[in-house]
């Protein structure tokens, strides 16, 4: 199993969500911004490293939100959401193939990767 961990992060009703890389495995479909959690790394110096890495931002990371295991056909993932605040930089798009800063009620109108689903609907439950 893989340790995955990845960022709400909000700005006023929306929240940022990041479009995979054509070239990568479930490429085009929208996730949160994060990424593999690497040997001798806390899940939140992981979160803050990945944030770095590809968009450019620095993030003060704060409580888990919620966490999910999903079973992909290539591998299976712990996925560790955790509620993040953009504390210095602005993003720019170094692996993703676009951002989009959205609200609840608007999840449906973006394909998202599967280990999403069950955040997807808890952000709708509890948000709206």
């Amino acid at each position: 199993m893989i340790e995955v961990v990845a960022a709400l992060i909000w700005d006023g009703d929306k929240f940022l969500i990041c479009q995979r890389p054509e070239n990568k495995a479930r490429g085009l479909l929208w996730e949160y911004v994060g990424g593999k959690v690497e040997a001798g790394e806390t899940k939140q110096e992981a979160l803050i490293r990945e944030c770095r890495e590809e968009l450019g931002i620095t993030i003060s990371v704060g409580d888990v939100f919620m966490d999910v295991v999903h079973e992909y056909p290539d591998i299976t993932v712990h996925l560790t959401l955790f509620h993040a605040k953009i504390t210095e930089g602005t993003i720019q798009l170094l692996e993703h193939n676009a951002v989009a800063w959205i609200t609840p009620a608007e999840i449906s109108n973006y394909a998202f990767c599967p280990a999403d689903k069950e955040i997807n609907a808890k952000i709708r439950n509890y948000y709206q």
